[in-house]
């Protein structure tokens, strides 16, 4: 009975939200009402479970990707992300600009979420295609492969960092971790990949995009840009092992502990951005006020909400899932399947994501129903979080509004979209899977 409440919820989940179009968040908590009465929960211990299940799995999340959201603002709108991918061109050059390319995304998706980061690339992905004379989806898919990648492996953004909450994960470990596996997942889905699709001549409008720009005289400087973009990088995987070198109880320990939280790491990083960036003066000499740089980041804050209430409702459905006994009958009986729990784990979060489109959502599905397993057995959980991670990219095709945001932009057809953008995505789950069972050998 509880395998078939999970199955004929997961059925719900996506009617919801992919036939239905409900917003996610709502879906989730209808969900988790059903699931929860009719596995025998009384209505009281239903709301108490969907409570308990939001308030524990944002915690300090919210801290997280709201500080995360803040750094990809002051990124994005002070021009060091432009300064960053103009560096990199010049250092690779014309030959090889799709592997600067690629290394540029991977810097800016770092800090920036996914959706804000291809904003901000595509304008510069169609200047350096106008000028170096490469075809424009040659250039384009190096760029946003690494954009994507940083989506679903690596913290601070939101579905890596919220299955490595569940998962009790080392942030850090799982971000140098990620790194590792992520460098051969963009290096073929990214320059290799991309080079062959120059057959395909999209004819994009222009006049879609409208984002600040800052003159090329008055952008940051390349040294303060690349530390921004890495700092949180820079803390989150020196801090955590320094740590652990120390002796508890002394006062070096305590300073090094702190800044080993990664909210805290998240914190420094925006309050030097906002010193080094977002007080810079403009073209006409002229420093922005606080209040106005402040405000930018409450307008970062609004557009990260709706990703909040999405891991909210994944929590609540997680609760309902432990609180039932579903997750403990669940263990038991994925116990006895003879298959790596990082296999199992990336391909439930494949065929979620095939089924509802968003990453965020089937990562932390996934890792609500697999959470049992995890407790009885020996699983790396860094490697599981990017386990859940990749599979949580795959095959992305007409529900999944990244899809569409690549068509758009781009101007293709769907069945372009589907030989480029959606193969793009298998190649980066795929080669992700791989990449962690390799690791998997060795750490």
């Amino acid at each position: 009975m509880p395998l078939l409440l999970t199955f004929i919820g997961i059925l719900a989940l996506v009617f919801l939200i992919a036939v239905v179009n409900l917003d996610t968040f709502i879906s989730f908590v209808l969900v988790s009402l059903g699931i929860g009465l009719a596995s025998g929960m009384s209505i009281t211990a239903v709301g108490k479970s969907i409570q308990t299940g939001i308030g524990s799995t944002l915690g300090d999340l919210v801290l997280i990707i709201g500080f995360g959201a803040m750094l990809g603002r002051l990124v994005a709108e002070s021009g060091a992300a432009r300064r960053i991918t103009n560096v990199l061109i010049g250092w690779f050059g014309i030959k090889n600009i799709r592997w600067g390319l690629a290394l540029a995304g991977f810097i800016i998706g770092i800090p920036l979420f996914y959706n804000a980061g291809f904003i901000i690339v595509v304008p510069l992905i169609f200047t350096i295609a106008a000028s170096s004379g490469l075809p424009l989806l040659t250039v384009a898919i190096p760029m946003l492969s690494a954009l994507s990648v940083a989506h679903g492996y690596l913290p601070p953004h939101p579905s890596p960092a919220a299955i490595a909450g569940q998962l009790n994960a080392n942030i850090g470990r799982t971000l140098l971790y990620g790194i590792i596996v992520a460098t051969p997942a963009i290096v073929i889905a990214g320059p290799i990949f991309g080079k062959t699709l120059g057959r395909f001549q999209p004819k994009p409008d222009r006049e879609l995009f409208n984002i600040r720009e800052v003159p090329v005289t008055n952008l940051p400087g390349a040294g303060i840009s690349f530390f921004v973009a890495l700092l949180p990088v820079v803390i989150l995987t020196l801090f955590g092992p320094l740590k652990g070198m120390l002796t508890e109880g002394t006062v070096l320990h305590g300073i090094v502990a702190l800044m080993a939280e990664p909210y805290v790491g998240m914190l420094v990083s925006v309050l030097v951005a906002v010193y080094a960036l977002g007080l810079r003066p403009d073209e006409t000499g002229k420093r922005p006020t606080m209040k106005a740089v402040m405000k930018d980041l409450e307008e970062a804050i609004k557009a990260a909400s709706p990703i909040l209430l999405v891991i909210a409702g994944a929590g609540a459905l997680k609760q309902i899932f432990n609180d039932s006994g579903t997750s403990l009958y669940i263990g038991a009986q994925l116990a006895g399947v003879n298959m790596s729990p990082l296999l199992l784990g990336w391909g439930m979060a494949a065929v979620i994501r095939v089924c509802v489109g968003s990453a965020t959502v089937a990562g932390l599905t996934t890792v609500g129903i697999i959470l049992p397993l995890i407790q009885s057995q020996h699983v790396n959980p860094e490697l599981m979080v990017l386990a859940i991670g990749s599979g949580s990219l795959m095959l992305s095709h007409i529900n999944d509004p990244g899809f569409w945001l690549f068509k758009e932009y781009f101007n293709l057809s769907i069945n372009d979209t589907l030989r480029t953008w959606s193969v793009m995505e298998s190649l980066v789950s795929i080669i992700g899977l791989l990449g962690v069972l390799a690791l998997n050998l060795v750490v």
